[in-house]
């Protein structure tokens, strides 16, 4: 069973720059789909973007042109490099692999960003 451990989260200043990481153990990572969802407090969880196997990529409206998704093959990494955050990107962010069109969770891993 795979599992999915995010990292670099925390506090940073509005117009500011994240980059979190979401490391998977396990054989499947390769072949897979994977990405971020993300969580405000009293709101629902919604997609921030996406990769595929082949590194396409997917983006919310809210975060294109200012996130970038990306994966390591190598390093069984995908990463989110969060640019020109805003107070609205403050949330709890979650990484997630899809493997035969069921979802693996990463626990989450907190960003705020400060006005």
């Amino acid at each position: 069973q795979v599992q999915l451990v995010e990292s670099g989260g925390g506090l940073v200043q509005a117009g500011g720059s994240l980059r979190v990481s979401c490391a998977a153990s396990g054989r499947i990572f390769k072949g897979r789909a994977m990405g971020w969802y993300r969580q405000a407090p009293g709101e629902h969880r919604i997609s921030v973007a996406q990769i595929t196997s082949s590194s396409t990529t997917n983006y919310a409206d809210s975060v294109r042109g200012r996130f970038t998704i990306s994966r390591d093959n190598t390093k069984n990494t995908v990463y989110l490099q969060m640019n020109g955050l805003k107070p609205e990107d403050t949330a709890v962010y979650y990484c997630y692999i899809i493997d035969q069109g069921a979802f693996t969770w990463g626990r989450g891993i907190q960003v705020t960003v400060s006005s």
